[in-house]
């Protein structure tokens, strides 16, 4: 996942992300905007069983952020999780932590 993007019409949610897109009030729709629009922000090379990378995106003028993994043998896409990022945690553009 070196790019700046990754794209994946029909990633696989998990069911922890499924969970906490329902309590945070974010669609699957958005979520798949934010994969498809979304720009790597960091990655984890070393995430068991699939490097994975933080996604940020505007959708409908909302940050989100989306951790997704890919499986690098079959470029399955994962969702593991969705939220929008605190102000109080992130800086101004959601891209690093303060």
């Amino acid at each position: 996942m070196t790019a700046k993007r990754v794209n994946d019409q029909n990633p696989i949610f998990s069911g922890h992300a499924v969970k906490q897109m329902f309590k945070r009030q974010i669609s699957r729709s958005n979520v798949k905007a934010a994969i498809s629009r979304g720009e790597i922000i960091a990655e984890y090379l070393d995430d068991k069983p699939y490097p994975s990378a933080l996604l940020l995106a505007f959708v409908r003028e909302r940050p989100l952020h989306v951790v997704v993994a890919k499986d690098p043998e079959t470029n399955s896409v994962y969702v593991i999780t969705a939220y929008e990022p605190d102000i109080e945690i992130w800086d101004a553009e959601f891209k690093k932590r303060r």
